[in-house]
């Protein structure tokens, strides 16, 4: 209670930003600096038997870490409150002394994300400059992530802040995992249309299905819409393939329950069709992503 007061004392709420399954975003301001904007997302944690959500404690153990750096293109954490109570619950301490937990995170707050950033843009769209900008900002930030072990594994356009002068920031870690060298991840993550065809297919995966998204969001820079807009998991596989072409039959996995044939009757389309056009280093890019496919 008194971190409650603490944070109500130094922030106030002016404006819902979002919400989501456990928590609500709030833009507000720091009456201690200012008055200057923030976001603060307040997570509220119902006390169960089963404890805490896994992924309410991943989110945080990779805010933790993105703590000790400062890099221009990941969003800033300013605060984390009540994570010691939070390592208390986890280890059965007092547990059943509340009813609901409550955590705050402040960072810092962006004007705007890279879904409304391209909804505001007017046409005939991006320059090829500002396109190379943006995708430079965000595989370089991806990159970063990488180096220090974290899969962001829910890359998209809402996801990507871009300040009023043109920073972008990835942002939204509540799908975020920290792996061990060579450790391969599974679940479904990512937001369907981002989603990579190992992760649709159910098989392991690590840091490439986030360059996948990279390369989805990249397309849809050029095109101005989304790449490929399935309506259920399979729909969005057979989108996929119909446009890439599905992989050699010796690079398809061997765990599989799917079979490969099929898939077979799909066609690699020119590149020239995907995207229109797209400079000499956008193609090289392009295909570099989508060669993650064939390192199902």
């Amino acid at each position: 209670h008194n971190s409650r007061n603490n944070v109500k004392n130094k922030y106030e709420e002016i404006a819902l930003i979002g919400s989501g399954a456990y928590g609500t975003v709030y833009k507000a301001t720091d009456r201690h600096n200012d008055g200057q904007f923030v976001a603060l997302k307040k997570i509220r944690i119902p006390m169960t038997e089963i404890g805490v959500p896994v992924s309410i404690l991943r989110e945080i153990s990779v805010l933790k870490q993105l703590q000790t750096f400062d890099h221009p293109n990941v969003v800033n954490v300013n605060f984390i409150s009540n994570c010691d109570r939070l390592l208390d619950i986890c280890h059965g301490h007092n547990f059943e002394l509340e009813k609901q937990f409550i955590l705050f995170l402040v960072f810092e707050h962006i004007e705007q994300d890279l879904s409304s950033y391209l909804h505001r843009c007017p046409a005939p769209g991006l320059s090829l400059d500002k396109i190379k900008d943006l995708m430079f900002q965000i595989m370089t930030g991806v990159d970063f992530l990488h180096s220090n072990r974290i899969v962001h594994r829910d890359l998209k356009p809402a996801n990507i802040l871009i300040t009023n002068r043109g920073h972008v920031k990835l942002a939204d870690f509540g799908l975020a995992r920290i792996y061990k060298q060579a450790q391969q991840l599974t679940a479904v993550v990512v937001t369907l249309w981002y989603r990579a065809p190992e992760v649709l297919l159910n098989t392991s995966y690590s840091t490439s299905v986030d360059i996948w998204s990279c390369g989805c969001i990249f397309a849809e820079l050029y095109n101005k819409k989304p790449l490929f807009c399935g309506q259920s998991e399979n729909d969005q596989l057979c989108k996929i393939f119909d446009t890439i072409g599905a992989p050699d039959p010796n690079e398809w996995p061997n765990d599989l329950l799917l079979p490969w044939s099929n898939f077979s009757n799909f066609k690699r389309q020119n590149l020239d069709n995907i995207i229109k056009d797209v400079c000499p280093e956008g193609k090289s890019l392009f295909k570099f992503t989508k060669t993650q496919l064939h390192k199902l």
